[in-house]
C-alpha cells in the first residue's frame, strides 16, 4: 500500500470532509397528527434520503406546536395549508380568492424567515359531511339547508376534533356565518379519524371532514356545499425555513416538483390507501414516489 505524503493526507482528510459535509445535510421534515400530513412527511423524507440528504422526521404534531418549531428552527420543512397560515397564523379574516391568498401569507411569513414554495393543485378544505341517503332522505345538500334544518328545530349531531372546536376559523365562527348553532350537548369532541367511523356507523348525524380524505367516496358521505364560502382555500404547499433553503438552494427544485404531481385526486387515493386499504404510510409514500420516478 502506497504511504501518502503530509500534503496528500491533508488533500485526503479534505475530501472526505467535503463529502461526508455535502451527504450529510441533515434536514428536519416536520407532519401533523393526521394521515395526509404522515404521507407528506414521509414522501418527503424519503425523496430528500433518495438525493443525499440526512432526514430526521417529525411528525405527528398539532398545528399550533409545529408552526411553532418551525419559527424557532426546531422544524425545516413541513406541508402547510394557505388558509391555515392566513387566518390562523396571520389572523387574516378579509375574504381572499386562492392567489390573493397565497400572495398574502408568501408576504407575511417571509417576514417570520419561512419561505413559501409552489402551492400544489390539492385543496384540502374543511367541509361538513352527511351519510349520503341521510342527507337526501332531509333534503339537505348545503349548509344554508344544514342551518335551516336545525334553524327550524331538528336536532342533529356533529362530530369534530378538538383543533376545529376552538379554532379562529372553526365551529363557532361557521356557526355564526350561517346562523345557527348544533348546541353543546350535540357536539362529540373525538379524533379525526374516529369522526369518519361515528358518522359511518351512525353514531353522529354530521361531522368534519378534509376535502381530500379518501373515506369520503369510501364512506358513501356527501360533503354539503360551502354556499356562503366560509372555508378559505387549503391549498398544500411546502414551507421552508429561509436559513435551510438559503443554505440548500436546490431543496425548492425538489419540493416544488414533487409538488406538481399532487391534486385533490391524488390525495384522496393516497389517504385512502392507508385509512381505507390499511396499507402503511410507508408503503403509500415509496409506491407513489416511484411510479412518478420520484425513486429508482
Amino acid at each position: 500500500m502506497k504511504k501518502l505524503g503530509l500534503r496528500g493526507l491533508i488533500a485526503s482528510i479534505a475530501i472526505s470532509f467535503a463529502v461526508g459535509g455535502a451527504a450529510a445535510k441533515d434536514i428536519v421534515v416536520g407532519g401533523k397528527n393526521f394521515t395526509e400530513q404522515q404521507i407528506m412527511a414521509e414522501m418527503t423524507s424519503q425523496l430528500l434520503r433518495s438525493k443525499g440528504f440526512t432526514v430526521d422526521k417529525r411528525d405527528g404534531l398539532g398545528t399550533a406546536p409545529l408552526r411553532q418549531a418551525q419559527e424557532a428552527g426546531q422544524i425545516d420543512i413541513y406541508w402547510e395549508y394557505t388558509g391555515t397560515s392566513l387566518i390562523t397564523f396571520n389572523k387574516i379574516t378579509e375574504k381572499l380568492d386562492p392567489a390573493a391568498t397565497y400572495a398574502k401569507i408568501k408576504e407575511l411569513d417571509a417576514a417570520k424567515g419561512l419561505v413559501w414554495l409552489t402551492p400544489s393543485r390539492a385543496n384540502n378544505t374543511y367541509g361538513i359531511a352527511m351519510r349520503k341517503d341521510d342527507a337526501a332522505a332531509k333534503g339537505i345538500a348545503t349548509l344554508s339547508d344544514l342551518a335551516a334544518k336545525i334553524g327550524g328545530g331538528e336536532t342533529l349531531s356533529f362530530g369534530c376534533n378538538a383543533e376545529f372546536y376552538a379554532r379562529v376559523d372553526g365551529l363557532k365562527p361557521l356557526e355564526q356565518a350561517y346562523g345557527f348553532e348544533f348546541g353543546r350537548e350535540n357536539v362529540k369532541r373525538m379524533d379525526t379519524g374516529l369522526v369518519y367511523q361515528a358518522l359511518k356507523d351512525s353514531q353522529l348525524d354530521t361531522g368534519l371532514v378534509f376535502a381530500t380524505d379518501g373515506r369520503i367516496p369510501a364512506f358513501n358521505f356527501v360533503v354539503l356545499k360551502d354556499d356562503k364560502g366560509y372555508f378559505p382555500n387549503y391549498a398544500l404547499t411546502p414551507v421552508i425555513r429561509k436559513e435551510v433553503l438559503d443554505g440548500s438552494p436546490e431543496l425548492a427544485d425538489i419540493l416544488n416538483a414533487l409538488s406538481a404531481k399532487l391534486d385533490d385526486a391524488i390525495m384522496a387515493r393516497l389517504n385512502a390507501s392507508v385509512d381505507v386499504d390499511k396499507r402503511s404510510v410507508e408503503e403509500v409514500a415509496t409506491g407513489f414516489l416511484t411510479a412518478e420516478s420520484f425513486l429508482k
